[in-house]
Formats: C-alpha cells, structure tokens, sequence
C-alpha cells in the first residue's frame, strides 16, 4: 500500500509539473525545428536520425576529465536542492524504489560520433524532480559530478520525458568509465549536457554556465543545427 500511494504522489506531482512546464517544452529546437539538419530516417521526435556532422558509431569512446571516480553503491548520494520546496537526498536503495523507467534512445557526442537505439533502465528526471517540488522561480538545473564537472540545461529541457538517470546501458550496469553507477542523459541535446557520476542536482532561478559552458562549449547544444559552440 506505502508503495502505491507513494507513485501515485509521484504520477500526481510529475501531471502537474508537465502542466507548469509542456508550453515549453513544446517551443523547445527538437519540437519546433522546420529545418532540422541531419540524414537517415527520421526519430520519434521527427528528427534525422544522425544529426548533422555526425558520424554512427557501434562504440562506446570514452571521455571525461581525466579522473573516473569511483563510488561503491553503500557510499553513493544524489542531493536535489536549490530552489525547490524539499530539498531531497537519495541513497542508491532509495532511487531503485522508485519508478524504473526502460527506454531506447540515442546518443550524440559533440566530438562526432553518434550511437543510435541505446537501451537504457533508470529514473525519469521528472519524477525526481516531481519529489523536490520545484519552487515557480526555477528556470535551470545545474548537474554535478563526483569528478568536480558541472553542466547546466533548462527545465523544459530537463523534464522531456527521454531525460533519465541511468543506471543501466545494453542490458548491463553502467560501467564505470560511462559513468556508472549513474550518469544522466539528455537524448535530445548534445551528451555533455548530461552528467557522468552524477551526485547532485541544483535547482536555479537563472542559468549560469557549466564547465565546458565556460569553456566556449554552446550553452543550448542542439545536434540539428549544429550548435556545438559559442
């Protein structure tokens, strides 16, 4: 019973942040691009399958910093705060309680390369944000790392329902040197956007750029338009 009623204030919490925030969403480049450009048949957003300036890939390359944490699942933590009315923090049992979400989408990297029908198992992001309650302040997310990188993403970004954390890749567990055991993934967006090892959540009530942001990476970092940089 303590099971359902909890989904069901998650379902509840996740209509009514979609209502906040599907206007948005809905205005956002892979909604509303007449002119996408890219090759291959179309995704399920209507989009060319490999944006353009993209090259498929059956590999998985492997970039970070040059550091790739590791954090044993009893160490783990998720912290979800900022401008939002519960600030939460998670523990890995307490993310595998929640609803478990299986997807296939794909993977761009603003290096080039693209792995396309990636099947992923994890937490949609809006459910955890559906638990923090975000104050009608927050605009932006800022996602942290445990190797120190940090990229920011709007909202109506952020809350697509193909936006997961993920904790499983091809039928396994996220490696390490993907990210594991938990990294985000933002499908509609360049992959930087979405954090490896992630282990905070920043709710904000303006952007504010993130690491390669600050670098000249591009702060909206939409594939079909070839927006890698500033």
């Amino acid at each position: 019973m303590e099971a359902n009623e909890k989904q069901d204030r998650i379902v509840e919490a996740r209509m009514k942040l979609k209502r906040r925030f599907e206007e948005k969403i809905a205005q956002t480049p892979s909604m509303t691009d007449a002119k996408p450009r890219g090759s291959g048949p179309t995704n399920r957003h209507g989009m060319p399958a490999v944006p353009i300036g993209q090259t498929v890939t059956t590999k998985w390359p492997v970039l970070d910093l040059g550091y790739q944490p590791a954090i044993p699942l009893d160490k783990w933590q998720l912290n979800i705060d900022g401008e939002v009315n519960h600030p939460l923090r998670l523990k890995w049992e307490d993310l595998m309680a929640l609803p478990q979400v299986e997807d296939t989408s794909d993977f761009h990297c603003v290096t080039t390369w693209s792995r396309l029908d990636v099947p992923w198992v994890g937490v949609r992001f809006m459910d955890v944000a559906a638990l923090v309650d975000p104050k009608g302040s927050a605009t932006h997310v800022m996602c942290y790392g445990y190797d120190g990188y940090a990229t920011n993403i709007s909202l109506e970004e952020a809350l697509k329902p193909d936006v997961l954390l993920v904790h499983t890749a091809d039928g396994q567990p996220l490696t390490r040197e993907h990210g594991g055991p938990l990294r985000m993934i933002t499908p509609q967006l360049y992959a930087w956007k979405g954090s490896k090892w992630i282990k905070r959540i920043e709710f904000m009530n303006a952007n504010r750029l993130g690491f390669w942001e600050e670098r000249g990476y591009s702060d909206t970092a939409y594939p079909w338009r070839n927006d890698r940089y500033s």
